[in-house]
């Protein structure tokens, strides 16, 4: 049986798992960064409006992708190229 947990120790237990959160935010974070600057958006002057609107058809996609993973229906494993008819091609960003 567990032992009984003092207030001073659920509190501790609780700035560990806010400390941990705000790691995984910045990690997550400097993932996108990362990205964003890979595709070339850093150096484009692009209304945060817009980027939300972006980064909202992006989640959009990805979770259309998710829900067809969970009901078995063909995919195309991430990193690679959806070869299928219509599907977008890459785009170079070499300007």
């Amino acid at each position: 049986m567990a032992a009984k947990l003092s207030i001073t120790d659920i509190d501790a237990q609780i700035e560990k798992l806010r400390e941990r959160r705000k790691t995984l935010i910045v990690k997550s974070a400097e993932r996108f960064a990362r990205a964003a600057t890979k595709a070339g958006l850093a150096e484009m002057e692009i209304a945060d409006e817009e980027i939300d609107h972006i980064f909202a058809e992006i989640a959009l996609r990805f979770r259309k992708t998710h829900s067809k993973e969970a009901s078995g229906k063909a995919h195309s494993p991430r990193g690679q190229p959806d070869r299928r008819a219509g599907a977008a091609s890459e785009v170079s960003h070499d300007g």
